[in-house]
């Protein structure tokens, strides 16, 4: 009998750990930047400074990851930099607004989709 009210409460509490585990999947609005040109919330400072990144966001953000850098999403709204679990579904998108869906753990984006928005307003 105590055996079974252990088991009983033994199954409760795993489906009961399992629910709370589960994330939820949000959608993130920004745009893909590496995180040195996300902390300064601009690639003027890093185009300025190294004229091989041209005025063009892409290369700029490809370019920085190449010499180290990190992919991350920048939302601009929202003043707040997300790491991602996958750069190379990240790096197609470099230098552009995209939406992305996915679940947040520890301010780093599992990301499950990952699509073209727009231009990236304010991107320079």
């Amino acid at each position: 009998m105590i055996g079974k009210i252990l088991n009983t409460c033994a199954v409760a509490l795993l489906i009961a750990c399992c629910v709370g585990v589960a994330q939820t999947v949000q959608t993130f609005n920004g745009e893909i930047m590496d995180d040195l040109c996300a902390k300064t919330k601009s690639h003027a400072k890093m185009m300025q400074e190294m004229k091989s990144m041209t005025s063009d966001p892409g290369v700029c953000t490809k370019k920085c990851v190449q010499l180290g850098a990190h992919y991350v999403l920048y939302d601009r709204q929202k003043d707040a930099i997300y790491k991602l679990d996958n750069p190379e579904k990240a790096e197609p998108f470099a230098g552009k607004a995209v939406q992305v869906s996915g679940t947040l753990e520890k301010n780093k984006i599992k990301i499950a989709t990952i699509e073209a928005t727009g231009s990236a307003a304010g991107a320079k």
